[in-house]
């Protein structure tokens, strides 16, 4: 069992910029690629950045060169952050944090409980 902590979210104006932070405990040894995704209001869930556990990250076209995710694999936890910078109204989101662990052939995915981000004049 993972369990994944998200926090950071809140409110910023037109052009502003927050830091999401994600901490995974439990069975962290087992977990490879963590995310971050995103639910805009009255839409679907979209990936917002990936990042393996080598520390290779992509990015939705939308965000790229905005938003910079990053990954601590410390010895007790693992904590996945997003940089959002010049975030504008359509940033505006509940983002969630995701992690997938496998144990030979069994594949789980685990998620956080959404932080809520917008971004309001």
């Amino acid at each position: 069992q993972v369990r994944l902590v998200e926090s950071g979210g809140g409110s910023v104006q037109p052009g502003g910029s927050l830091r999401l932070d994600c901490a995974a405990s439990g069975k962290i040894n087992n977990i490879y690629n963590m995310a971050w995704y995103r639910q805009p209001p009255g839409n679907q869930r979209e990936l917002v950045a990936d990042i393996t556990r080598g520390g290779s990250a992509k990015y939705a076209d939308a965000v790229r060169g905005r938003f910079t995710i990053t990954r601590d694999n410390a010895k007790n936890t693992v904590t996945v952050s997003l940089q959002n910078n010049s975030l504008q109204p359509e940033n505006t989101a509940v983002y969630s944090c995701y992690c997938l662990t496998r144990v030979l052939d069994e594949r789980l995915d685990y998620w956080g409980q959404g932080t809520q981000v917008t971004v309001s004049s």
